[in-house]
């Protein structure tokens, strides 16, 4: 079959369920993932064709997205600041907005010459504190999960890009049983509250860790509280926190921190124009 009419089946059949520009990326991923093609073959070659063998894979992948499976579930990557992580279903997919707190935080220590001790607060797939470890020089990463799964995708990830990283199976809300103390602590905790669901995609809904993604409308910010209770403990004076926020709870978050007196805080606007992000010192 040729390939500008598999990419006509796609549409076809994905029409309605994605926009049109998602649906030709979804097509160019697969293609260069199972067939090594990159995404101007058919500018160049408009009638190539591929063999039955080769199409299977692609036909499969398209059953998968009609059923909302996530494009980067079915190819088992996911792209996130330059490198490639495996992902599944235990783990969140890394998104644009959490690339956009670690390059907050990569800015902020560009110029560090000191070692630094750093810890993210459910790792899931291990996206922040690696890249940190990549980025960073003298950087001392440590990392938490409550899920024995996920950790297992994290760990996975550090081997293959080569960053030491410091795992800890822990849970958020119960005081994690660890001695140090932190220069800096990230995280991007659960905030997505069970009354915005409605606006989630099935892809999340279906395929997506609810436990990595909702809290309770009676107490959005547990979390975070628990967080920074850990970090009256654990993070050093002068040190920093950088969070991942609910865009609608910006104001929340900013007196929460205020609360317990942290200092210099900002909140930040993600490329959306939403509220999502917030530093604050200790």
């Amino acid at each position: 079959m040729q390939l500008k009419e598999i990419k006509q089946i796609f549409h076809r059949e994905l029409e309605g369920m994605y926009p049109s520009e998602e649906i030709n990326s979804f097509f160019y991923i697969l293609i260069e993932h199972y067939l090594n093609l990159e995404r101007f073959v058919l500018a160049l070659q408009p009638n190539i064709t591929i063999t039955k063998d080769e199409e299977q894979p692609l036909f499969e992948a398209l059953s998968s997205l009609i059923l909302n499976k996530p494009i980067q579930h079915i190819i088992g990557t996911a792209h996130f600041m330059d490198l490639d992580f495996d992902v599944n279903e235990h783990v969140l997919i890394p998104r644009p907005e959490t690339e956009e707190l670690v390059h907050w935080i990569l800015k902020d220590f560009e110029n560090n010459e000191e070692s630094l001790r750093i810890l993210d607060m459910g790792t899931g797939s291990g996206c922040i504190p690696i890249s940190l470890g990549k980025n960073l020089k003298n950087a001392n990463i440590h990392a938490l999960d409550i899920s024995k799964e996920a950790l297992k995708v994290a760990k996975k990830n550090a081997e293959l890009h080569q960053v030491e990283v410091q795992f800890i199976e822990a849970d958020m809300l119960v005081n994690p049983n660890i001695e140090l103390e932190f220069d800096l602590v990230v995280s991007n905790p659960p905030y997505v509250r069970n009354l915005e669901k409605k606006e989630m995609h099935g892809n999340v809904l279906n395929h997506e860790p609810h436990l990595a993604l909702f809290v309770s409308d009676d107490d959005p910010l547990i979390f975070y509280r628990n967080i920074v209770l850990f970090c009256e403990r654990h993070l050093k004076m002068s040190g920093c926190l950088y969070l991942e926020i609910n865009q609608y709870l910006g104001k929340e978050m900013v007196a929460l921190l205020q609360e317990h007196n942290f200092s210099e805080i900002e909140l930040r606007k993600d490329m959306f124009g939403n509220d999502r992000m917030v530093k604050a010192v200790k």
